[in-house]
């Protein structure tokens, strides 16, 4: 047991049963029973079933600390260490391609301990591997020497290694139905296409076509996409009894007519323009085509200090992507994996050696990050500076509640600078003297780059 996020009145105490992780409880505790619980847990180890002796100190200091934790305090935070209760953003994207493109070399480039098996046969990767990836921000590094923090945590992302597609996945070919259901999981796309020349590693294909491998892809893609509208519409159109029910299944089946004709069409769903009220009639489905989508061109050492130019494989991604209005961001998975096992003035000969400041993997993760509609807060202070992540268009308090949700619920304010302004200042003294720390309510919409101290009352 630990516990954390202590006030004047009261403790969080969090008490885990030994025999399942399940089974948390959070309770408050007054400060003055924790060093009672610290010695009667400390005595009940020598003892041959301590549970119950634990179980009944735990209760007792539970009941006096709801006595105790009845009056209501004003708190205020910055970035002090205490365990978060809110409920994560847990977004994920998904690293597809056909086998052999480069995926799974990328993607244990990205989490440095993933256990992806980067081997030169198809299907190398059948579950799939999931790994989470530090968005680097140099932003952080200045706010933390300007207040002097002890800590800097970065925001993350999360990655999922999908195994290689291969044409009639949809029908079910190269375990085809297992991996569509990966990508139906997560939030959004990168497609790895494989833009060098090497004969000692093999394609799925015997060839080097990137454009080919995507138009694959994306058939394979559309082809669930429809066999599932059309389940829908088929189940629509048995009709039901229910007035209400009926409308809005019309509604919902005019909406998957839509889409249905673009993707027959060779388009994919996210290009059929959609109102707030129609989205949500067609969320469910979890359609493929209509999740986000980025290319990641993968190429060789050579081609990286140039972003692929010169290179047809890239020029030809590059021009698919602007038909398709998404983005296309070059990396060396072969130099990201390299770069591994190198300590940070090792990463800066080497890449200075090929005339690169960085593999792409860091593009990617950015890009990855604006894909998904998400930006970044941060909070700082003399323990820890943290970056902490929102979706684009959150308020003040929905962004307080990211940290906890009792800073949510008692949202008061929050003192609110501008990243530029904060660091042009140097402190937030200088800051505040000068004018540009402005107070927010609850109507406040997060921008990028805000650092921000909540205040609120629990």
């Amino acid at each position: 047991w630990s516990y954390g996020g202590a006030s004047s009145t009261s403790i969080h105490l969090h008490v885990k049963r030994r025999t399942s992780t399940s089974h948390c409880r959070w309770r408050r505790i007054h400060p003055k029973d924790v060093v009672q619980l610290e010695k009667t847990y400390v005595e009940s180890q020598s003892k041959r079933s301590p549970g119950g002796e634990m179980r009944q100190a735990f209760r007792a200091a539970t009941r006096r600390g709801t006595r105790h934790g009845k009056k209501k305090t004003t708190w205020q935070t910055n970035a002090k260490s205490f365990r978060t209760t809110a409920p994560k953003m847990s977004l994920q994207t998904g690293i597809v391609g056909m086998p052999n493109v480069g995926k799974s070399t990328l993607f244990n480039a990205m989490v440095q301990n993933a256990k992806a098996e980067a081997a030169n046969f198809p299907f190398c990767t059948i579950e799939p591997n999931t790994g989470v990836v530090a968005l680097r921000d140099q932003r952080l590094n200045a706010l933390s020497t300007m207040s002097k923090s002890k800590q800097v945590v970065p925001t993350t992302i999360e990655f999922v290694d999908i195994a290689g597609l291969v044409q009639g996945a949809s029908k079910g070919e190269g375990l085809g139905n297992q991996f569509l259901s990966h990508i139906r999981e997560v939030d959004s796309i990168v497609q790895v296409l494989r833009c060098f020349e090497d004969e000692n590693v093999v394609h799925v294909d015997g060839r080097v076509d990137p454009v080919a491998d995507s138009e694959t892809i994306n058939l394979e893609l559309a082809l669930a996409d429809l066999s599932q509208i059309e389940k829908r519409l088929a189940r629509i159109r048995k009709g039901t009894k229910v007035k209400a029910d009926k409308a809005k299944e019309q509604e919902e089946a005019a909406v998957l007519e839509r889409i249905q004709v673009a993707l027959e069409a060779g388009k994919g769903a996210r290009t059929v323009p959609l109102s707030q009220d129609e989205f949500p009639l067609v969320k469910g489905l979890s359609l493929l085509t209509m999740k986000p989508m980025i290319y990641a061109a993968n190429v060789s050492e050579e081609d990286l200090p140039t972003l692929g130019q010169g290179n047809v494989h890239v020029e030809a991604v590059r021009k698919l992507a602007l038909e398709q209005e998404t983005e296309v961001v070059v990396v060396s998975a072969q130099v990201e994996s390299e770069l591994v096992d190198l300590d940070e003035d090792e990463r800066k000969e080497f890449l200075e050696s090929i005339g690169v400041q960085e593999g792409g993997l860091n593009s990617l993760v950015r890009a990855t990050y604006k894909q998904l509609g998400l930006l970044t807060y941060f909070t700082t202070g003399e323990q820890e500076t943290r970056a902490w992540t929102v979706r684009q268009g959150m308020t003040a308090p929905q962004a307080a509640g990211v940290i906890h949700t009792d800073f949510e619920k008692g949202f008061i304010r929050a003192e609110t600078v501008a990243y530029n302004a904060l660091i042009d200042s140097g402190s937030m003294v200088s800051a505040k003297e000068k004018g540009l720390v402005r107070l927010e309510g609850k109507e406040y919409v997060v921008q990028e780059g805000d650092v921000m101290l909540f205040r609120f009352n629990v």
